[in-house]
């Protein structure tokens, strides 16, 4: 037989439950990674908030220090370090210190838009 022959007994079964397999799998993903998206955020500004307490650190000090924060992560890490993700991140612990709990059912966009407003 040939191989468009041998391609096209394949069962649809076959075909959909792997399917089936591989969506799962990008789900399962996709929330473990928001999950430690939403937590490494959560810890930063739990950091910032610490600094802040031990060094008896006002908000205007603050925000410069944030402000510096923000171009020196940007440089060594990534750009995700942005100002406002930072003081977003601050605010958000300052919120919620135990919101631990809650971080596999909101995404840190949410939480962003949530801040803002």
């Amino acid at each position: 037989m040939s191989e468009g022959k041998e391609l096209a007994k394949v069962d649809n079964g076959l075909i959909e439950n792997i399917k089936s397999i591989v969506l799962s799998a990008s789900k399962n993903i996709a929330r473990k990674l928001n999950n430690e998206l939403f937590l490494t955020n959560w810890q930063i500004g739990k950091e910032i908030i610490e600094m802040e307490r031990k060094n008896n650190i006002d908000t205007k000090i603050s925000r410069q220090i944030i402000i510096g924060l923000s171009k020196l992560l940007t440089q060594k890490i990534r750009n995700e370090f942005s100002r406002s993700n930072l003081f977003n991140m601050r605010k958000f612990y300052m919120q919620y210190p135990d919101v631990q709990t809650e971080s596999g059912h909101l995404t840190w966009s949410f939480i962003s838009e949530l801040q803002m407003n």
